[in-house]
């Protein structure tokens, strides 16, 4: 009782296969970072947007 059963049609339900296969594919491409890597990838990321904003600060100061 209370369980709700929803219709969903053929192309939704191939949709969603297609995009699981696709997530599939492209992570065994480029697999997900482990924690480690992500950490270095977010330190990468801070430096290059700090040297950014220096660069930004210097085009003021002239």
């Amino acid at each position: 009782m209370g369980e709700v059963i929803q219709f969903v049609s053929r192309s939704e339900r191939e949709r969603a296969r297609l995009i699981r296969e696709a997530r599939a594919i492209y992570d065994s491409i480029f697999p997900p970072a482990d924690p480690v890597s992500g950490q270095q990838d977010a330190t990468i990321g801070r430096a290059a947007s700090g040297a950014a904003s220096h660069r930004s600060d210097a085009g003021h100061l002239s």
